[in-house]
């Protein structure tokens, strides 16, 4: 039962870091290749207040704020570039992260934090709470999705130059949009955090940011529920068959290409398309 709670706990974490960038991403059209830097921020905040002693729940709110503010910064430097060029700046910022991390003594540097406090809500209680935090991310998801924002998202993601003729404010959605997905990372990180209740920088880096784009892609960009379903199963993938883990990455940059290869909508698009042929 230990290891069924472990792995549900482990896609709920990861659900909620892969809607967070499906929120840039899908919704906005800003790729990310650095999301995992915001991912460690809450991490580190979370384990850092833990091990301060304060409680596992008053240690999300100001991993989220930390990573949120963060994305701000990066997302306020960021309007002025699109597609590469965005995507190889948020990677220059996972690569910053971890060299900060690294040389940081009291952030434990190499070795990272270890014996990070227990939670106290027990195995289930954890899961459950994750969980919680997961669907309700995603009930936010669609309602944004079906409001008047999701349609200024879609101009925004379709055409940043025709938006702005039109009289949206492309800058002050695309903070927001950074703002509100780089916090909601911030946020599972301090779920992961108290989940292995062990961080080093290794665990944020570039493989990692790959993986959770991987998630988003092979899920359907945009979409809620395929994003959701590709985040879950390709979390657990590696715990059910060991071997995997070692070409991990290999693995996500295979389904990556074949996805965009074969099906470019990811598995939410190629629903569609087999609900359109039926």
């Amino acid at each position: 039962m230990a290891y069924e709670i472990t792995l549900l706990t482990t896609m709920a974490i990861s659900v909620l870091f892969a809607l967070s960038l499906n929120f840039i991403s899908g919704f906005c059209g800003q790729i990310s290749l650095g999301h995992a830097a915001f991912y460690g921020a809450g991490a580190y905040t979370s384990a850092m207040l833990a091990k301060a002693g304060a409680p596992f729940l008053l240690t999300l709110l100001p991993a989220g704020l930390v990573a949120g503010a963060i994305g701000l910064i990066v997302g306020f430097a960021s309007l002025r570039v699109r597609h590469d060029f965005l995507a190889i700046t948020t990677m220059g910022v996972g690569f910053l992260f971890i060299g900060l991390v690294r040389q940081q003594d009291v952030l434990g540097g190499e070795l990272g934090i270890s014996a990070i406090p227990s939670t106290g809500l027990g195995k289930i209680g954890f899961m459950a709470f994750a969980m919680g935090l997961a669907a309700l991310f995603a009930g936010f998801c669609v309602y944004v999705k079906r409001s008047w924002m999701g349609f200024v998202y879609d101009s925004i993601a379709d055409n940043e130059d025709v938006s702005e003729i039109i009289g949206i404010p492309v800058s002050r959605y695309k903070l927001i949009a950074f703002a509100i997905g780089t916090a909601v990372a911030g946020v599972a990180g301090g779920l992961y955090a108290h989940h292995v209740r062990f961080i080093a920088p290794d665990s944020f880096g570039f493989v990692e940011s790959v993986t959770v784009l991987a998630m988003v892609i092979v899920g359907g960009i945009g979409s809620i529920w395929g994003v959701a379903f590709a985040a879950a199963f390709l979390s657990v993938l590696p715990l059910w068959f060991q071997p995997i883990d070692d070409f991990k990455i290999l693995l996500y940059g295979a389904l990556l290409f074949a996805m965009m290869r074969f099906s470019p909508g990811g598995l939410a698009g190629l629903v569609a398309r087999l609900r359109g042929v039926s």
